[in-house]
């Protein structure tokens, strides 16, 4: 499988999510919720992850993935433990570290992250922040299919 994933853009240059993958001072990303959600337990070592920006029609970068936490029904202070643990990879602001204070976390690290040849995003209606495809072509334009959401499901 391959991973969509939507960073968000807001910041100064320099303190966008994805420019700091890019940079090479963020090595980890995490996705949180209440309860298990996409892409807890559903993301592995060395699947790749392709990456865009909200707001934009374009896949600009790739990464794979090094390594995965899963972590579920965590306390206040284990979320606290797990981000500040993890905050030199991570390299969180103070409102990314109140929005990822999340009793589910999945943290994803990174290896390889680059640029690559810019792709026409093909959106579809409803779509989550993190896609789970088959291939990076299932939501390209010109090669695009209907986004079927069975493989975000648990």
């Amino acid at each position: 499988m391959v991973h969509l994933v939507y960073c968000d853009n807001a910041g100064k240059k320099g303190e966008r999510v994805l420019d700091k993958i890019l940079s090479g001072t963020k090595t980890m990303i995490v996705r949180g919720a209440a309860g298990r959600k996409i892409p807890h337990s559903r993301v592995f070592e060395g699947e790749r992850l392709y990456f865009i920006e909200k707001g934009s029609s374009w896949i600009t970068a790739s990464a794979v993935v090094k390594a995965v936490q899963n972590h579920v029904k965590l306390s206040e202070e284990e979320i606290t433990e797990i981000l500040e643990e993890n905050q030199p990879k991570l390299n969180l602001t103070e409102k990314q570290k109140t929005r990822w204070h999340k009793k589910c976390l999945c943290l994803v690290e990174l290896k390889d992250a680059g640029e690559i040849t810019p792709l026409a995003f093909d959106h579809q209606g409803n779509m989550d922040d993190w896609l789970i495809l088959e291939k990076i072509e299932d939501v390209v334009v010109g090669t695009s299919i209907p986004y079927n959401y069975e493989k975000s499901r648990f």
